[in-house]
């Protein structure tokens, strides 16, 4: 399975980014994440630390437009297949550099990708 990034990741259990890492990893995709705080959700640790991920195939964004910015060009070093904008995190600005850079934007839910078999 491809590696994922889950950038704005909780430890809350209501939060979307929370049940994506908790279906991505029942999905046996290999999951890694940051977050504003330290946590862990299943098996999953994560800080707030941009790290030099490898191999990231997708960026999975659960961070709302205002606060993208200062992930721009750290989502474009990893040079990730496709950024998929979960609900609520659409940004035209972000789409546009993303084409620009040869990166697949996808305005999707992660978690419905997944429920329906889409997400590849």
């Amino acid at each position: 399975m491809k590696k994922t990034l889950v950038i704005g990741a909780s430890e809350n259990a209501d939060r979307y980014s929370n049940k994506a890492i908790k279906a991505l990893v029942s999905h046996g995709h290999e999951v890694v994440a940051i977050g504003l705080r330290a946590g862990e959700v299943a098996g999953v640790s994560f800080d707030s630390e941009k790290k030099a991920f490898e191999n990231i195939d997708t960026v999975t964004l659960y961070v709302g437009p205002q606060n993208q910015p200062e992930y721009y060009q750290y989502i474009e070093d990893l040079n990730p297949r496709r950024v998929i904008f979960n609900p609520g995190t659409e940004n035209p600005e972000f789409i546009s550099q993303l084409k620009a850079s040869g990166i697949y934007p996808e305005i999707a839910c992660t978690l419905v990708l997944l429920a329906t078999g889409q997400y590849e």
